[in-house]
């Protein structure tokens, strides 16, 4: 990346989450107006925030700060991202484990969860289910267990992206497993996978301790802290992170993937692709501890703070929140969301209308079907999108920072999401989404400046319409 350092990998695996100096940066006084001020103003100059930063607008309690942060938010994912939206869906491989989290229905001691992973052909059903909908980006979740190998998590991403259906096919395969050696992390690479996410589900070390038994593998703090550092050690570029926000402060947690994220940012030149921010949900077997449980504002105010500390950094808004939740903390600097979920194990082609806990990690608030999703995004002002174009045009890494911490991912965005739209449009939706989609296309098309892109975007859309080309992108 121009300009920058050479990258400086550690040594060995150090703790880099200073619970001490964390937790005082939450005890001082409340800022004054003023400097949160300056801080929003640095943000939105597209400038990463220091973790002491990101303290003063997570002290900031007054209603009208704690507005002009939302305001600047909204502001801020317009100009990096635009109105688009990313979406994509879960799919559920296997929920065996040998962990024993507290919060989580797959936990070992569970007698009552319902075990199971799914064949090579159980995979491709539900692949082939899921591109009949029109989906085009997948994450799949794995348990922690011996038998979800690199070597197996490689079988099944080549499954997934060799499958197809019509006009359907998978583009870009992220995954969702335990923290792997450099071994495990360059076989995967090798199967062509998107963004490996690893949640560190808390930052705050007594509490991770109390949920994470220290005889298992996820008891071990360091290891898992370390595991995306190995990550881009073994040659992955895109990873994600995130934590499970009910677990303990959220103030802290906010603080906490600050720090991890500009502990990418120093050793690799690589800040995190994607941060999620799941709320503690119910689930089969569980007993959910209310203590640290975060309220809606609150949730609101997550969301926006993380815009503004990581401005390049993509944030997953999941379908664990109900579509009203959804929909009120759309605009807060959410850019990815899922859509058509269904996370039990083989839940594309068995589930039915309601959900079966004993085979899900925990409880969704919202299964509408991916169409639904989409129309409603369409009449609130998003443009939907299963863009893939960055990764399969090799902008990821430090060459998608180069394009994302200045703004200018934006330029690719909007006329990559309208193709991707485009095929949808004709492939998958419903006659209302359709009428819908076709007059945003329309609109966001005269929002362009006339010019060779704007050209050249005209035409790919044409193809696609008339001459039923696919797969068109920037």
């Amino acid at each position: 990346m121009c300009g920058m350092p050479a990258i400086q990998i550690p040594a060995k695996a150090y703790d880099f989450i200073d619970k001490a100096h964390l937790s005082g940066l939450l005890s001082g006084k409340r800022p004054d107006a003023g400097r949160i001020r300056e801080i929003i103003a640095k943000s939105l100059a597209k400038e990463a925030l220091s973790v002491e930063e990101t303290a003063v607008l997570v002290m900031a309690h007054e209603p009208e700060l704690v507005e002009e942060i939302f305001a600047a938010a909204r502001r801020l994912k317009q100009q990096v991202y635009g109105n688009r939206i990313v979406l994509f869906a879960p799919l559920y491989i296997g929920n065996n484990c040998v962990n024993d989290c507290s919060y989580c229905s797959f936990k070992r001691s569970n007698k009552g969860m319902v075990r199971r992973t799914l064949t090579q052909r159980e995979i491709r059903e539900q692949v082939v289910a899921l591109e009949d909908k029109g989906h085009k980006r997948l994450i799949l979740v794995f348990g922690e267990h011996k038998q979800y190998d690199p070597r197996f998590i490689a079988d099944t991403v080549r499954t997934v992206y060799a499958t197809r259906s019509g006009h359907g096919e998978i583009r870009r395969v992220n995954i969702n497993a335990a923290p792997l050696d450099h071994e495990g992390y360059a076989a995967i690479k090798e199967a062509g996978i998107g963004t490996y996410q690893i949640f560190q589900e808390t930052y705050h070390h007594p509490t991770y301790a109390r949920v994470h038994p220290g005889n298992t593998p996820k008891g071990d703090y360091l290891y898992r802290l370390h595991g995306l550092s190995r990550a881009f050690e073994a040659g992955l570029d895109d990873v994600g992170l995130g934590v499970l926000f009910g677990l303990y402060d959220w103030r802290f947690e906010v603080l906490g993937l600050v720090s991890h994220a500009l502990h990418l940012q120093h050793c690799y030149n690589v800040g995190p692709h994607t941060i999620s921010f799941p709320r503690l949900r119910p689930a089969h077997g569980v007993e959910v501890d209310s203590r640290y449980l975060v309220s809606d504002y609150d949730f609101k105010r997550i969301i926006a703070i993380l815009r503004l500390a990581v401005p390049y950094t993509g944030l997953i808004l999941t379908a664990r929140e109900t579509p009203e939740v959804r929909r009120e903390l759309m605009a807060f600097g959410v850019s990815q969301i899922d859509a058509g979920s269904r996370i039990e194990l083989g839940g594309y082609t068995e589930a039915g209308d309601a959900q079966v806990m004993e085979r899900e990690q925990f409880c969704l608030g919202d299964i509408r079907p991916l169409d639904e999703v989409m129309a409603e995004l369409m009449r609130d002002g998003y443009l939907p999108s299963f863009c893939t174009s960055c990764y399969r045009s090799g902008r990821t890494g430090e060459h998608f920072m180069e394009f994302t911490i200045p703004g200018f991912i934006k330029e690719f965005c909007t006329p990559n999401a309208l193709l991707t739209l485009q095929e949808y449009l004709e492939d998958y939706a419903s006659p209302g989404t359709r009428a819908a989609g076709e007059a945003l296309v329309a609109e966001e098309l005269a929002k362009l400046r006339d010019g060779d892109v704007k050209d050249a975007l005209c035409a790919r859309l044409a193809d696609i319409r008339e001459k039923r080309r696919r797969d068109c992108y920037f």
